[in-house]
Parts: structure tokens; sequence; C-alpha cells
């Protein structure tokens, strides 16, 4: 009896080998693309940043000088501040508004609610370079949508540079960002919703709660991990805004939508400074990085 044990455990144990053996060669693929593509270039990215790096001659070690350099620079704190913006607004009107609608649409018939899922998640397929080019003919400050149907209307005394005026460009800038941004979530929250135990939500409405009480109580914490997602992946998009824009603005007017992406490629792919670059790129992630641990940590509390 003791010989079949012993017996049986070591073909247990062979079999967990092989089969942990064979996992990571069908991984291994992907493990060495990462690894070449990921991990190498956030690597020299660190290395580098300490570099006074460029074209044409070989780096010179200079320490924490690009560092130093870095936070003494009014337009690095202005696309930081502009960026700041950007997520503290885009962020939490893209949940909310996903939500909103992912709520009705998830009520209405089958067909129909596969018919707005597919019209809300367009602008995510559609190529951002044909959206960006879209929304800068509706911006025109001689022939734009905007500006024919304000002075139409009388609500414009006269055509507005919207993408020129530091007034109105960075709210032109979330305006698109928004309208490319919730589809992604539109479509996670409706199928969030769909997997909502409805036994609760129905007893909850037998002993009389209200629809906005069973949804706060019952169907938000089922959809936290969801949110907790959305919350993460908008953010980060958010803070790496950048072909709207190099396709609308380059930064300007002076300065008013610089973001920190744009700023990066501005310094190390104009400028040609890739240690300057690449140590906005690491200050870069480590917000990133604080702000998705404070999120994570707040959606576990919850």
């Amino acid at each position: 009896m003791a010989n079949q044990k012993v017996t049986y455990n070591k073909k247990t144990r062979k079999l967990m080998i092989h089969e942990t053996v064979t996992s990571y060669l069908f991984l291994l693929p992907f493990l060495l693309f990462f690894a070449g593509f990921v991990i190498y270039p956030m690597f020299m990215c660190l290395f580098t940043s300490f570099f006074d790096a460029t074209m044409g001659r070989e780096d010179i070690f200079i320490g924490f000088d690009n560092y130093k350099t870095l936070f003494n620079d009014p337009v690095f704190w202005k696309a930081l501040w502009n960026t700041l913006i950007i997520v503290v607004v885009s962020v939490p009107v893209t949940c909310a508004f996903s939500l909103w609608v992912a709520s009705v649409i998830s009520k209405m018939h089958v067909a129909a609610t596969s018919a707005f899922r597919c019209i809300f998640y367009l602008p995510v397929v559609t190529g951002s370079v044909a959206v960006t080019m879209v929304w800068k003919w509706m911006f025109n400050n001689y022939y734009g949508i905007f500006n024919y149907i304000g002075t139409s209307t009388g609500m414009l005394e006269k055509n507005i540079n919207w993408l020129g005026d530091e007034r109105f460009a960075l709210a032109c800038i979330i305006l698109i960002l928004l309208t490319t941004s919730v589809g992604q979530p539109i479509v996670l929250y409706v199928s969030a919703l769909d997997n909502v135990d409805r036994s609760l939500v129905e007893a909850a409405e037998v002993d009389g709660a209200t629809q906005m009480q069973a949804f706060w109580k019952i169907k938000w914490p089922q959809m936290m991990p969801t949110t907790l997602y959305i919350l993460v992946i908008t953010t980060i998009n958010s803070f790496q805004c950048f072909a709207l824009i190099q396709l609308l603005t380059s930064g300007g007017p002076n300065n008013s939508t610089m973001t920190i992406m744009y700023y990066i490629y501005y310094n190390a792919f104009k400028l040609y400074k890739y240690g300057y670059g690449n140590a906005m790129g690491v200050i870069l992630a480590l917000v990133i990085a604080a702000l998705s641990a404070v999120q994570f940590k707040l959606g576990q509390e919850k």
C-alpha cells in the first residue's frame, strides 16, 4: 500500500513538472517578445535618463542633471498641469457617462442594445487620425460646423478660433478625448450589468427598495471590479494623450494644450534630447503607477 502511494506521488510530481515545463514553453515566445520590446526599453529609458544623450556623439553621464533641469522647466510643469486637468476631468466624466448609457441601453431589446454598443464603440476601432481630422474640420474657425451653428442661431457674434484660442483649446481636446474614450467602458458596463445577480435585485424590489437603492446597494458593488479596471485604463489613456495634440495644436497656443506625452516627443524626436525626454518618461511612469496604486487600494477597500 505504501509502495503504491509513493509510486502515485512520483507520477503526480512528474505530471506537474511536465505540465509546468510545457506551459512555459508555450509562453516562451510571448515572454521573449515582452522582454525584448517592453522590459528592455523600460530599462534603457531609466538608464539613458542619467545621460546627456543626443545624435552625432557618444552619451555623456550627467547623473541627476536631467531631473534637476526637469523640475526647473516651466514648460514641463505647464504640461504636467494640463495633463492633470485632462485626467481629472475626463476620467470621472467618462466613467459616469458610460455607466449612465450602459444602464439605459441594457434595458432595451437585445437588437437595440447591440446597435447602440456598435455606435458607441465605432470611434474606438476607427483610426485616431481619421477621427481627429473630422473634429479638426468641425472646429475650423472659418467653415467649421460649430461656428456655423453658433453664428446662425445668434449664440456667437463671430467665428471663434477654437483650437487657436487659449481659452477654448484645452476644453476642445478634452471633448474629443471623451468621445473617443467612452466606447470601451460602455461595452464593459453593459456586460457587467448583464452579469448582476437578478435574484438579489428582485428580492430587494419585493422588499420595497427603489431602483436607485437596488442599483447602489446591489448592482454597484458587483460592478466594482469592472469599474476599477475602467478607472485604471482610462487614467492611463488620459495621461498618454498624444495623437490629438500632435494633429490639432502641437501643444499650442502658448503651451495651453501641451501635455507630458507631447513634451516628451518634442524633446526626444524634435530636439533630439533623448536623455531629457527619458527622464520625463520616468516621472510620468511613476505618476501613473502611484495613481493606479491609489485606485486599486480604494477599489479593494470598497
